[in-house]
Protein backbone atom coordinates (compact mmCIF):
# COMPACT_ATOMS: atom_id res chain seq x y z
CA UNK A 1 0.00 0.00 0.00
CA UNK A 2 0.80 3.56 -0.44
CA UNK A 3 -0.90 5.83 1.77
CA UNK A 4 0.77 9.03 0.27
CA UNK A 5 -0.67 8.37 -3.33
CA UNK A 6 -4.33 8.77 -1.94
CA UNK A 7 -6.68 10.37 -5.22
CA UNK A 8 -10.04 11.51 -4.34
CA UNK A 9 -13.38 11.79 -6.36
CA UNK A 10 -12.10 14.95 -6.70
CA UNK A 11 -8.33 14.98 -7.23
CA UNK A 12 -6.74 15.40 -10.64
CA UNK A 13 -5.94 12.24 -12.34
CA UNK A 14 -2.28 12.72 -13.02
CA UNK A 15 -0.14 13.62 -10.05
CA UNK A 16 1.51 17.11 -10.76
CA UNK A 17 4.47 18.16 -9.40
CA UNK A 18 6.04 14.54 -8.95
CA UNK A 19 9.01 13.15 -10.55
CA UNK A 20 8.72 12.21 -14.23
CA UNK A 21 7.78 8.35 -14.84
CA UNK A 22 9.85 6.55 -17.21
CA UNK A 23 7.59 4.26 -19.41
CA UNK A 24 7.03 1.37 -21.27
CA UNK A 25 4.41 0.33 -23.21
CA UNK A 26 3.34 -3.81 -22.46
CA UNK A 27 0.75 -4.52 -25.18
CA UNK A 28 -0.96 -7.95 -24.03
CA UNK A 29 -2.31 -10.46 -26.33
CA UNK A 30 -4.25 -8.54 -28.79
CA UNK A 31 -4.52 -12.27 -30.59
CA UNK A 32 -7.50 -13.19 -32.97
CA UNK A 33 -8.51 -15.38 -30.13
CA UNK A 34 -10.04 -12.86 -28.57
CA UNK A 35 -11.72 -11.57 -31.76
CA UNK A 36 -13.27 -15.02 -32.76
CA UNK A 37 -13.83 -18.21 -30.46
CA UNK A 38 -14.50 -18.38 -27.26
CA UNK A 39 -12.73 -15.98 -25.16
CA UNK A 40 -14.21 -13.10 -27.17
CA UNK A 41 -13.78 -9.95 -25.23
CA UNK A 42 -17.46 -8.63 -24.39
CA UNK A 43 -16.76 -5.31 -22.22
CA UNK A 44 -15.84 -2.73 -23.33
CA UNK A 45 -16.68 -4.08 -26.90
CA UNK A 46 -13.97 -5.29 -28.65
CA UNK A 47 -13.49 -3.53 -31.74
CA UNK A 48 -13.63 -0.08 -29.41
CA UNK A 49 -11.06 -1.73 -27.38
CA UNK A 50 -8.94 -2.44 -30.34
CA UNK A 51 -9.33 1.12 -32.00
CA UNK A 52 -7.78 2.60 -28.06
CA UNK A 53 -5.14 0.18 -28.04
CA UNK A 54 -3.62 1.28 -31.32
CA UNK A 55 -4.08 4.63 -30.34
CA UNK A 56 -2.32 4.39 -27.37
CA UNK A 57 0.32 1.84 -29.44
CA UNK A 58 0.66 5.50 -31.57
CA UNK A 59 0.95 7.78 -28.40
CA UNK A 60 3.97 5.65 -27.58
CA UNK A 61 5.71 5.52 -30.84
CA UNK A 62 5.47 9.14 -31.30
CA UNK A 63 7.00 10.31 -27.80
CA UNK A 64 9.38 7.04 -28.38
CA UNK A 65 8.52 4.71 -25.27
CA UNK A 66 10.09 1.12 -25.60
CA UNK A 67 7.19 -1.01 -26.83
CA UNK A 68 6.56 -4.71 -26.18
CA UNK A 69 3.95 -7.15 -27.66
CA UNK A 70 2.83 -10.60 -25.89
CA UNK A 71 1.75 -13.04 -27.53
CA UNK A 72 0.03 -15.90 -25.12
CA UNK A 73 1.10 -19.19 -26.55
CA UNK A 74 0.05 -22.74 -25.86
CA UNK A 75 0.97 -25.96 -27.71
CA UNK A 76 -0.25 -27.24 -31.08
CA UNK A 77 -3.21 -28.89 -30.75
CA UNK A 78 -4.53 -26.77 -27.71
CA UNK A 79 -7.97 -25.66 -27.69
CA UNK A 80 -6.81 -22.00 -27.96
CA UNK A 81 -3.68 -20.06 -28.44
CA UNK A 82 -2.35 -23.56 -30.09
CA UNK A 83 1.29 -21.73 -31.51
CA UNK A 84 1.13 -21.40 -35.20
CA UNK A 85 -3.20 -21.22 -35.53
CA UNK A 86 -5.06 -18.60 -36.46
CA UNK A 87 -6.35 -17.55 -32.74
CA UNK A 88 -2.55 -17.37 -32.01
CA UNK A 89 -1.84 -14.47 -34.42
CA UNK A 90 -1.87 -10.61 -33.78
CA UNK A 91 -4.74 -9.12 -34.81
CA UNK A 92 -3.85 -8.26 -38.33
CA UNK A 93 -4.19 -4.09 -37.36
CA UNK A 94 -1.81 -4.51 -34.76
CA UNK A 95 0.37 -6.86 -36.56
CA UNK A 96 0.71 -3.66 -38.80
CA UNK A 97 2.31 -1.52 -36.71
CA UNK A 98 4.43 -3.83 -34.59
CA UNK A 99 7.51 -2.55 -36.41
CA UNK A 100 11.12 -3.76 -35.38
CA UNK A 101 9.26 -3.69 -31.26
CA UNK A 102 9.99 -6.35 -29.22
CA UNK A 103 7.56 -9.61 -29.43
CA UNK A 104 7.60 -12.56 -26.97
CA UNK A 105 5.64 -15.00 -26.35
CA UNK A 106 4.22 -16.21 -22.73
CA UNK A 107 2.76 -19.15 -21.57
CA UNK A 108 1.75 -17.98 -18.09
CA UNK A 109 -1.17 -14.97 -17.11
CA UNK A 110 1.48 -12.39 -16.21
CA UNK A 111 3.72 -10.92 -19.03
CA UNK A 112 7.28 -11.58 -16.39
CA UNK A 113 6.56 -15.34 -15.82
CA UNK A 114 8.80 -17.65 -18.17
CA UNK A 115 10.37 -14.49 -19.92
CA UNK A 116 12.84 -11.86 -20.00
CA UNK A 117 10.36 -9.24 -19.92
CA UNK A 118 11.75 -7.83 -16.34
CA UNK A 119 15.52 -7.76 -17.79
CA UNK A 120 14.15 -5.73 -20.58
CA UNK A 121 12.61 -3.29 -18.78
CA UNK A 122 15.55 -2.85 -16.15
CA UNK A 123 18.02 -3.01 -18.96
CA UNK A 124 16.24 0.63 -20.75
CA UNK A 125 15.97 1.78 -17.06
CA UNK A 126 12.58 1.84 -17.20
CA UNK A 127 10.26 1.96 -13.14
CA UNK A 128 6.67 2.42 -15.01
CA UNK A 129 4.59 -0.04 -17.22
CA UNK A 130 1.84 0.43 -19.45
CA UNK A 131 -0.32 -2.45 -19.27
CA UNK A 132 -2.99 -2.34 -22.30
CA UNK A 133 -4.46 -5.31 -23.83
CA UNK A 134 -5.95 -8.64 -22.58
CA UNK A 135 -7.60 -10.19 -19.90
CA UNK A 136 -8.61 -8.02 -17.42
CA UNK A 137 -9.46 -10.51 -15.41
CA UNK A 138 -6.51 -12.68 -16.33
CA UNK A 139 -2.87 -11.45 -17.71
CA UNK A 140 -4.00 -7.84 -17.11
CA UNK A 141 -4.70 -8.98 -13.23
CA UNK A 142 -1.75 -11.23 -13.08
CA UNK A 143 0.56 -9.17 -14.64
CA UNK A 144 -0.11 -5.88 -12.52
CA UNK A 145 -0.11 -8.00 -9.22
CA UNK A 146 3.51 -9.12 -10.10
CA UNK A 147 5.04 -5.85 -11.00
CA UNK A 148 4.53 -4.56 -7.41
CA UNK A 149 6.77 -7.63 -6.55
CA UNK A 150 9.51 -6.71 -9.11
CA UNK A 151 9.53 -2.64 -8.01
CA UNK A 152 8.10 -1.45 -11.30
CA UNK A 153 4.94 1.11 -11.33
CA UNK A 154 2.02 -0.43 -13.20
CA UNK A 155 -0.74 1.67 -15.12
CA UNK A 156 -3.28 -0.36 -16.40
CA UNK A 157 -5.52 1.60 -19.19
CA UNK A 158 -9.46 0.86 -18.63
CA UNK A 159 -10.71 1.74 -22.11
CA UNK A 160 -7.59 -0.10 -23.70
CA UNK A 161 -8.62 -3.54 -22.31
CA UNK A 162 -11.27 -6.28 -21.89
CA UNK A 163 -12.83 -8.97 -19.92
CA UNK A 164 -15.48 -11.73 -20.77
CA UNK A 165 -18.14 -13.05 -19.20
CA UNK A 166 -17.57 -15.71 -16.54
CA UNK A 167 -20.00 -18.68 -15.26
CA UNK A 168 -18.87 -21.40 -12.96
CA UNK A 169 -19.53 -23.86 -9.93
CA UNK A 170 -18.68 -20.83 -7.89
CA UNK A 171 -20.96 -18.25 -8.91
CA UNK A 172 -21.07 -15.76 -12.50
CA UNK A 173 -20.79 -12.34 -13.66
CA UNK A 174 -21.11 -10.59 -16.35
CA UNK A 175 -18.29 -8.83 -18.26
CA UNK A 176 -19.16 -5.59 -17.70
CA UNK A 177 -19.41 -5.77 -13.95
CA UNK A 178 -16.51 -7.70 -13.81
CA UNK A 179 -13.70 -5.50 -15.56
CA UNK A 180 -15.18 -2.14 -13.54
CA UNK A 181 -15.14 -4.69 -10.40
CA UNK A 182 -11.32 -5.25 -11.43
CA UNK A 183 -10.18 -1.46 -12.30
CA UNK A 184 -11.27 -0.70 -9.20
CA UNK A 185 -9.73 -3.44 -7.19
CA UNK A 186 -6.51 -2.53 -9.24
CA UNK A 187 -6.56 1.27 -8.39
CA UNK A 188 -6.88 0.46 -4.72
CA UNK A 189 -3.48 -0.94 -4.76
CA UNK A 190 -1.86 -3.14 -7.87
CA UNK A 191 -1.95 -0.30 -10.14
CA UNK A 192 -2.89 3.33 -11.17
CA UNK A 193 -6.07 3.20 -13.30
CA UNK A 194 -7.00 5.37 -16.52
CA UNK A 195 -8.53 6.23 -19.50
CA UNK A 196 -6.78 5.98 -22.78
CA UNK A 197 -7.37 10.11 -22.59
CA UNK A 198 -5.78 10.38 -19.13
CA UNK A 199 -2.92 8.35 -19.80
CA UNK A 200 -1.79 10.14 -23.17
CA UNK A 201 -1.91 13.86 -21.13
CA UNK A 202 0.51 11.61 -18.43
CA UNK A 203 2.54 10.77 -21.13
CA UNK A 204 3.15 14.51 -22.54
CA UNK A 205 3.75 15.97 -19.40
CA UNK A 206 5.87 12.33 -18.32
CA UNK A 207 4.18 12.39 -14.88
CA UNK A 208 2.50 9.50 -12.85
CA UNK A 209 -1.14 9.01 -13.23
CA UNK A 210 -2.97 8.93 -9.62
CA UNK A 211 -4.00 6.03 -7.87
CA UNK A 212 -5.61 5.40 -4.65
CA UNK A 213 -4.55 2.68 -1.96
CA UNK A 214 -6.41 0.28 -0.23
CA UNK A 215 -7.13 1.85 3.48
CA UNK A 216 -8.32 4.96 1.37
CA UNK A 217 -10.54 2.49 -0.82
CA UNK A 218 -11.59 0.64 2.24
CA UNK A 219 -13.05 3.70 4.37
CA UNK A 220 -14.51 5.25 1.35
CA UNK A 221 -16.18 1.82 0.92
CA UNK A 222 -17.53 2.00 4.18
CA UNK A 223 -18.82 5.14 4.20
CA UNK A 224 -20.96 4.41 1.24
CA UNK A 225 -21.95 1.14 2.47
CA UNK A 226 -21.94 1.04 5.58
CA UNK A 227 -20.34 -1.29 7.95
CA UNK A 228 -21.16 -4.65 8.97
CA UNK A 229 -21.95 -5.67 12.15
Amino acid sequence: MHPGHSCGPGRARILKGMTTAKRALIVIDVQQEYFHGPLEIQYPPRQESLTRILEVIATAQAHGLPIAYAKHTTPAGSPVFAEGSEGWQLHPRIAEVVGDAKVFTKQFGSVYAGTDVATWLRDQEVDTVTLTGFMTHNCDLASSVESEGLGFTAEVLSDASGATHLVNDTGHVPAQELHTTLMTLLNANFAAVATVGQWTSAVASQTPLAKDNLVASALAGRQKFGSAA
